[in-house]
């Protein structure tokens, strides 16, 4: 199989893999998310600000305790994404929570074909635009979805982390992109002991790659930070120095682990 134009089919199948996984993990904490608690991080919550009644499309959702901790804010809120098992569950967890979260399953670059409309905000965060090989494609369905003045929000972890191995001993990988990663690895982020096993095919992209393509979509930025921290213990040789807050232990505070972004519509389109 050609993998790197396969691309869609390896990694939907990734995600269709763990989605029990994930589902039964203590990283998502299913069985208080169900109780009420919210999945989102302060880092995008004060991007986001007040989004009551606010329309928002919520790209690359995974099984969508996101999206829905976005309607419980009193958002409308559609959620994307191309792992089918996850969107079944994002529906069904929909119905359990009573949530109107609404979710589509496709891929991101044919969303066009699947949904009309526009929306106030366009949100996606954490490990998304690594399982896309062209982000000026991805530009281009952000800006399409947003209303004139609208709001693109996103968080994502630093390119900068993706240099390492997975222990954070040596740069495994190089800063920019330079095309397809095909790797097989045993567990996931969220269970590391997990005994399942997926191949992936993923895409470095380093910031100016990731402004520029917004910038030439009609979108401005607004706002750029970079944190020295996680807000999920999701990488190897983790230490916890404040709550929900972490950092690579030998590392401490020393690389960007983070990053977010807004930027608005323009009006010309």
């Amino acid at each position: 199989m050609d993998t790197e134009n396969n691309y869609i089919e390896i990694n939907r199948q990734s995600w269709n893999n763990k989605v029990e996984t994930h589902l039964n993990s203590e990283f998502y904490d299913q069985e208080n998310f169900l109780k009420g608690k919210s999945s989102l991080n302060d880092i995008e919550l004060e991007l986001l600000g007040n989004i009551q009644g606010k329309t928002i499309l919520h790209l690359q959702c995974h099984f969508g305790q996101d999206s829905i901790s976005l309607s419980r804010l009193g958002a409308d809120v559609t959620g994307i994404d191309f792992s089918d098992q996850a969107i079944e569950t994002a529906k069904k967890l929909a119905t359990e929570t009573g949530s109107g979260a609404k979710f589509i399953c496709c891929d991101i670059y044919e969303l066009p074909n699947y949904l009309n409309g526009k929306f106030d905000i366009v949100f996606t965060s954490y490990g998304t635009i690594g399982w896309l090989p062209d982000l000026d494609k991805w530009a281009k369905i952000v800006s399409h979805f947003l209303k004139p003045q609208g709001q693109f929000v996103f968080v994502e972890f630093h390119p900068v982390v993706w240099m390492f191995d997975d222990n954070f001993t040596e740069i495994s990988y190089r800063y920019f992109n330079s095309g397809a990663i095909t790797e097989t690895i045993s567990g996931t982020y969220a269970d590391k002991t997990a005994e399942i096993t997926q191949s992936y095919v993923m895409w470095n992209h380093g910031i100016s790659e990731v402004l520029n393509s917004l910038i030439n979509n009609d979108l401005a930025i607004d706002c750029f930070n970079e944190f020295d921290y996680s807000p999920y213990n999701c990488f190897n040789k983790t230490v916890e120095f404040e709550p929900g807050k972490y950092r690579i232990e030998h590392l401490q505070d020393k690389i960007p682990m983070v990053y977010s972004v807004s930027a608005t519509r323009k009006n010309n389109c």
